[in-house]
């Protein structure tokens, strides 16, 4: 569950890890969290498009009511599923996202 933690993660510049960073990118998505400041929609959609994190398992809505597919509703391979974080990033990288 996205968290105070996951805010300061990705708003501080503190030293944080690459892996938690994402992990609580991953949180945000996880959590529907796409109708916050559009900072936050813009940081989630770069780390799907870049294989770091993907989709939600459920789907969720944007600010302007858009619907956001789950990653079970994408094509396998394709950008927000399981298997394109696991081609970009690895296996470990991948079950760490999908256990967030």
């Amino acid at each position: 569950m996205f968290n105070l933690n996951d805010i300061n993660a990705i708003e501080s510049d503190e030293d944080v890890s690459e892996l938690d960073y994402h992990l609580s990118v991953q949180r945000a998505i996880n959590s529907g969290m796409w109708s916050l400041q559009g900072s936050y929609g813009r940081t989630m959609m770069q780390a799907i498009e870049n294989g770091q994190c993907m989709l939600g398992a459920n789907s969720a809505r944007d600010y302007y009511g858009n619907r956001i597919p789950s990653r079970t509703e994408v094509q396998q391979g394709t950008k927000g599923s399981y298997d394109f974080v696991l081609a970009a990033m690895g296996e470990e990288w991948a079950n760490e996202m999908a256990g967030a």
